[in-house]
């Protein structure tokens, strides 16, 4: 059987379907006349169908974009993550916000001789069927388990020695605290369980000016974003800003 990494966010996508559904039939009932087919609000008047079926179409197109990414672009985008970082193949590594286990097992594959830890709370809302077993599941169908383990921890408190991994990564997990100051204390955290010279590759779809300074201030001067700073932009517009996703790397003093 193949690895199952699930589906991110899946009640945004599924909210993104709700909503686009909902201007579709009121743009469908618009050309059936069944509602008015123009709607006058003050001095503007606009149709039912022009103003509901674009919308309609933009969330169907977000809804199928992040289910379709998850469900099929997740490798690609994990080996493009990993490849950042130069292996010898004997490190320690942290996964934070391991979920189930997509950066964590794609790790323990390129450590033969070293291994990975992948840390989670296990929030179900933010990826589908996320529990500590599934993990483990993915590490054995794709013939890492013995170099993976996985505990039930929170970033902002990491349960490790400071200086106990090589590698720290995590793909879109660290802005789901929601607390500025709990971010800062997730970042402080990797920064502090990275040992000297170690590295770390953080994927986020917003916070990156947070996460630099954060890093910069807890011993991590040497920061890099890697991603396309038109593309970030790009997004940013057509999200409206609520994304602004990159990828940095990162180097500890």
């Amino acid at each position: 059987m193949n690895a199952d990494y699930g589906i991110d966010a899946p009640g945004v996508v599924r909210n993104l379907a709700l909503i686009g559904a909902a201007c579709f039939v009121v743009a469908i009932l618009g050309l059936a006349g069944v509602v008015p087919r123009q709607v006058t609000i003050g001095a503007v008047t606009v149709s039912s169908i022009g103003t509901f079926l674009p919308p309609a179409l933009g969330f169907f197109f977000g809804a199928a974009w992040m289910y379709f990414g998850s469900r099929y672009g997740k490798i690609k985008e994990r080996e493009r993550l990993l490849d950042k970082i130069a292996w010898r193949g004997d490190e320690r590594v942290l996964d934070v916000g391991c979920g189930r286990g997509l950066m964590l097992v794609g790790a323990a594959k390129r450590v033969p001789k070293g291994s990975a830890v992948g840390i989670d709370i296990w929030q179900a809302e933010d990826l589908s069927g996320n529990r500590p077993e599934v993990p483990l599941e993915n590490a054995k169908r794709e013939g890492v388990e013995t170099r993976v383990t996985v505990e039930s921890a929170d970033m902002r408190k990491l349960p490790f020695e400071n200086g106990s991994f090589d590698v720290v990564v995590s793909r879109a997990a660290i802005h789901n605290v929601y607390d500025p100051r709990g971010r800062d204390a997730a970042i402080r955290e990797i920064a502090r369980v990275l040992a000297p010279g170690g590295r770390a590759v953080i994927s986020d779809i917003r916070h990156m000016p947070q996460y630099t300074k954060q890093f910069e201030e807890s011993g991590c001067r040497d920061v890099r974003l890697t991603d396309s700073k038109l593309g970030e932009a790009w997004i940013a517009i057509v999200t409206l800003g609520s994304l602004r996703p990159n990828t940095m790397v990162v180097k500890k003093d």
